[in-house]
């Protein structure tokens, strides 16, 4: 699938009902997305009206709020160049997936935008995230459960919260994150650097293993390096 022009979500989020995602590939081998092009969100009037507490309030809107992209269960394949501008929520979410890369992908949005981190994985094997540029208002990418095998390198980071390992440990179904190597990154003006995060008083027993930070550049970050095993956004969570 090539994409050289600029794609546009609705500005309104209302008027995609009961969307996940607003572009999204399901159970696929061999496919690549390429080009020029840029998948625009649109997600300016949702930031207005947004905080970055809202998302830990546990408090639903009626509104589904949607990211850019979804990949779940899509192997073998390949995202090259293209832009993830102004995404509403997170902009690209992986799941189930197997060798999958993206290389020189772009993400884009304002540092201010709440929860537009820009790639999210879980449940996948062998996802290398390479040469990419990602600026946002949350983390830049974020390894959620059941991510194994994943290389992340040549990544410039920031604005954004980093590159994170979790949130861990909040649910009882969750798998091993093992395997994850983050080399020759540079992070400039971002909330943290590299970082492990699980949750309090949380029923998970999980393990995060075999985690390797190589050659990362930080320029301007707040906290380099963390590993934070209370993690407790706006105190919306239990410190038991």
């Amino acid at each position: 699938v090539q994409v050289d022009g600029t794609i546009q979500a609705p500005a309104d989020p209302s008027q995609i009902k009961a969307a996940d995602q607003w572009v999204k590939f399901l159970y696929m081998e061999h496919l690549t997305l390429s080009g020029k092009g840029v998948f625009d969100g649109q997600g300016a009037n949702v930031y207005k009206q947004a905080t970055p507490a809202a998302a830990w309030s546990g408090k639903k809107s009626n509104v589904k709020i949607m990211m850019n992209l979804g990949f779940m269960f899509v192997n073998n394949s390949m995202v090259h160049g293209l832009t993830s501008k102004d995404s509403k929520n997170f902009h690209v979410m992986v799941l189930g997936c197997n060798n999958f890369t993206f290389d020189g992908f772009t993400v884009t949005a304002p540092g201010d935008s709440p929860n537009t981190d820009g790639i999210h994985m879980g449940r996948s094997t062998d996802v290398k995230i390479l040469n990419t540029n990602i600026a946002t208002g949350d983390d830049c990418i974020s390894l959620g459960d059941g991510s194994r095998k994943i290389t992340i390198q040549g990544v410039k980071c920031g604005p954004g919260h980093g590159i994170s390992v979790g949130s861990l440990g909040k649910y009882t179904t969750e798998d091993n994150v093992e395997g994850v190597t983050v080399k020759n990154c540079t992070l400039t003006s971002t909330l943290n650097g590299v970082r492990i995060k699980t949750w309090p008083d949380a029923p998970g027993t999980i393990t995060v293993s075999d985690i390797h930070f190589e050659d990362i550049i930080m320029n301007n970050v707040m906290n380099p390096i963390i590993i934070d095993q209370e993690y407790c956004p706006w105190n919306q969570c239990s410190k038991k």
